[in-house]
């Protein structure tokens, strides 16, 4: 007899992970698909951080590692934070979790009660609503527009504000549009937030170094909000780490001690050699985190270029991250035989099965009007894969 509790049965999957496994489906069935769906780096970590972490293996760093993380590893983060973002986190303040998601959960789990509400702009990554789900609070999305590069204002998170407001979620460079918040605009939130202090903000940093406009803006930048934002990041996306499963918090101490009692119950602490890998990515030479980031770069002003020739595709130019979410709804109730087109879960099964192209439909990310397209790849399947996409779309009537 089947049982699972309400809260698993409520939850959804994750679109970018079902999409990304049907692209692998047809793979395995001898069929080139390109994968445009995950948001992973296709670089392999440098030789540096692997080298450290096999000297740790070597070194017998196989026991079980503190809940909180490394001593080293929150000092290297702590020492991060200053050099970087000029930002006082002491090495009590960090918590070392499983990657960014985990760190996420730990976070919202920690602060959400039943009924909380919290204010999730949209588009957003398909885990943020799903988190609070899980922790029982209520998402409130406001939704920001491709004409505003898919940014909220403060005047927009304020209309949001009740007296049930737990939170506000906040992601720059943003998943999946790849927006920036800049200085300004950050600095009208906070100038906002400081007449709601019991509104707590989680920033979500992780794309950080993916920044094709200078420096990268943190929220926790502003005093005021000093002991009421936890700043999310992880080595993931800015040191080609996706499968390392390291992530991390910055936050007020007893945010840090809530996450660390949570994480001692679920995860214990995560992998040892990982982390010791993670010390020698964060204090060692960047250039290979700046050489990612011209890569990155490049692949984004080929791929906005590609997509100025297809006919009907609305798209904002990404200042940071490795994603474009163009909207396509000029395309809905458009049809292919006895395929129709009604939404971009279908126009993105379409570009899958006609032209073997994975790609994320919107709806996941709370914009129904347009889908995600991920250039983490190389130049050569960005150029083939919007040819194959012209190709399809131009079947359509």
């Amino acid at each position: 007899m089947e049982s699972i509790s309400t809260r698993i049965a409520t939850l959804s999957p994750s679109a970018t992970m079902a999409m990304n496994q049907k692209g692998k489906d047809l793979k395995a069935k001898g069929i080139d698909v390109i994968n445009l769906s995950v948001g992973e780096p296709d670089f392999n970590t440098p030789d540096h951080i692997k080298e450290a972490a096999k000297k740790a293996i070597d070194n017998n760093f196989s026991f079980y590692p503190p809940a909180q993380g490394f001593p080293d590893l929150r000092e290297a983060i702590s020492n991060k934070f200053k050099r970087e973002n000029n930002l006082d986190f002491t090495p009590e303040q960090i918590v070392v979790s499983a990657g960014a998601k985990n760190s996420l959960a730990n976070v919202i789990l920690s602060l959400i009660d039943k009924g909380d509400e919290v204010i999730v702009p949209s588009p957003y990554w398909v885990t943020y609503v799903e988190q609070v789900k899980l922790a029982e609070g209520k998402n409130v999305v406001i939704k920001g527009t491709i004409d505003n590069d898919f940014k909220v204002t403060a005047d927009q998170i304020e209309q949001a504000i009740t007296e049930k407001t737990k939170a506000l979620l906040l992601c720059s460079p943003s998943n999946p549009t790849g927006s920036v918040y800049n200085r300004s605009e950050l600095e009208s939130i906070a100038g906002m937030l400081e007449k709601h202090k019991n509104v707590f903000v989680v920033t979500d940093e992780i794309y950080e170094h993916i920044n094709f406009i200078g420096k990268h803006e943190s929220l926790a930048q502003f005093d005021s909000l000093r002991d009421r934002i936890v700043v999310v990041n992880g080595v993931s996306k800015a040191y080609a780490m996706t499968g390392w499963r390291i992530g991390y918090i910055g936050a007020p101490l007893w945010m840090a001690k809530a996450c660390i009692k949570l994480q001692g119950q679920i995860l214990t602490g995560p992998t040892t050699f990982a982390q010791k890998a993670a010390v020698t990515a964060l204090n060692s030479n960047q250039d290979c985190v700046k050489e990612m980031n011209k890569a990155f770069q490049r692949r984004r002003d080929l791929i906005i270029e590609l997509l100025k020739s297809v006919d009907g595709m609305k798209t904002s130019v990404p200042d940071g991250a490795f994603y474009v979410f163009p909207d396509i709804s000029s395309y809905f109730g458009k049809s292919y035989g006895d395929r129709k087109i009604e939404n971009s879960t279908d126009f993105c099964m379409y570009l899958l099965e006609i032209a073997h192209i994975a790609t994320v439909p919107g709806e996941a990310f709370g914009e129904p009007s347009c889908f995600r397209i991920s250039y983490a790849t190389s130049d050569e399947n960005i150029s083939r894969a919007i040819d194959r996409m012209k190709s399809a779309l131009n079947e359509l009537v």
